[in-house]
């Protein structure tokens, strides 16, 4: 299967929709060395006039090292069918195991050798913009505060869309 590129408005997907329900895969690295995990947070929409993604890695995440290094990080969605693979990919460290190898994924490569995975039925490629850890005393609802009982932080992406694939039917 081949993937069409698309300008990201185009895509008529529902972002919160797949997020909460489907989850994505966060890829970061290079045609080296990579790594993805499973998010169920984020978004997408226009910042500094820009169409981005924002997404969430903790530091103690194996995929965060890569997101660090890297320019770029990819942002896939994938059907249901996928689920066992997605939970994998969520629960198993890249530091123990080849994830994508495990899951059956062929690793393909994007702008800035962005990687993501030929099994997905969407990509947003982005470009790092903006990172910033989260801070305690910028949490003004008590809600998010109880999300992190460790007070392990989760550190924020911002990535300008570059390019978005769709899986050619």
């Amino acid at each position: 299967m081949s993937f069409r590129k698309i300008a990201p408005q185009e895509l008529s997907e529902n972002i919160i929709r797949v997020l909460k329900e489907d989850w994505m895969l966060l890829a970061a690295g290079d045609r080296q060395e990579s790594n993805a995990m499973t998010v169920g947070w984020g978004g997408t929409g226009i910042i500094w006039q820009l169409p981005v993604a924002t997404c969430y890695v903790r530091p103690q995440r194996y995929t965060y090292d890569f997101t660090e290094k890297s320019d770029y990080f990819t942002l896939s969605a994938f059907d249901p069918k996928y689920r066992e693979q997605m939970l994998l990919m969520g629960t198993k460290s890249g530091r123990d195991m080849d994830k994508a190898a495990a899951c059956g994924f062929t690793t393909a490569y994007a702008a800035g050798d962005a990687p993501y995975y030929e099994q997905a039925r969407f990509v947003l490629v982005c470009k790092k913009l903006y990172a910033q850890d989260m801070e305690d005393k910028c949490i003004l609802d008590e809600r998010v505060r109880a999300v992190y009982p460790e007070k392990d932080y989760h550190r924020i992406y911002v990535g300008e869309i570059v390019e978005v694939l769709v899986k050619e039917d």
